[in-house]
């Protein structure tokens, strides 16, 4: 073999190494990706049970329920509201800012009954912030205003 034949399979066996780590990698991070979607997004789309993905929006006020190991809650964006279930690991880590009529981002899995059972929950930390997620999903629709507290 010639010197330009070895320096051609170094390389290709070097191109080949590479593709395989970065194909372990993203299989590997697979299962962490979650999508983020608005409210009115989850009820258009027709999603798989199963799916990861990340909701916000505002707590619907008079819809959150809790018993001794479980809460339930909607989630809307304004114009849709999707259904929240929250037990176990999830329950024992509710922010203490969490409350209805505030600004939530909610990570989990989705249920067959358009649910999603949250495994994190994310609560604004102070009267003007706002995950920019969920900004962003608002202004979209029409619903954010400028500089006001509330959408």
């Amino acid at each position: 073999m010639t010197r330009k034949g070895r320096r051609l399979t170094m390389i290709g066996v070097a191109l080949a190494v590479v593709g395989v780590a970065v194909g372990l990698a993203l299989y590997a991070m697979s299962d962490s990706i979650a999508l983020f979607l608005s409210p009115s997004e989850i009820v258009a789309r027709n999603l798989a049970p199963g799916t990861r993905l990340r909701i916000g929006g505002l707590v619907v006020t008079g819809s959150v329920k809790r018993d001794a190991a479980a809460m339930s809650f909607e989630v809307t964006d304004g114009a849709k509201s999707v259904g929240v279930d929250c037990a176990g690991d999830c329950f024992a880590t509710v922010p203490d800012l969490f409350r209805e009529g505030q600004g939530v981002v909610v990570e989990g899995v989705s249920a067959p009954d358009t649910r999603l059972r949250a495994e994190t929950i994310l609560a604004k930390h102070d009267e003007r912030y706002m995950p920019r997620e969920v900004v962003e999903a608002l202004k979209k629709q029409g619903r954010w205003q400028e500089g006001a507290a509330k959408p």
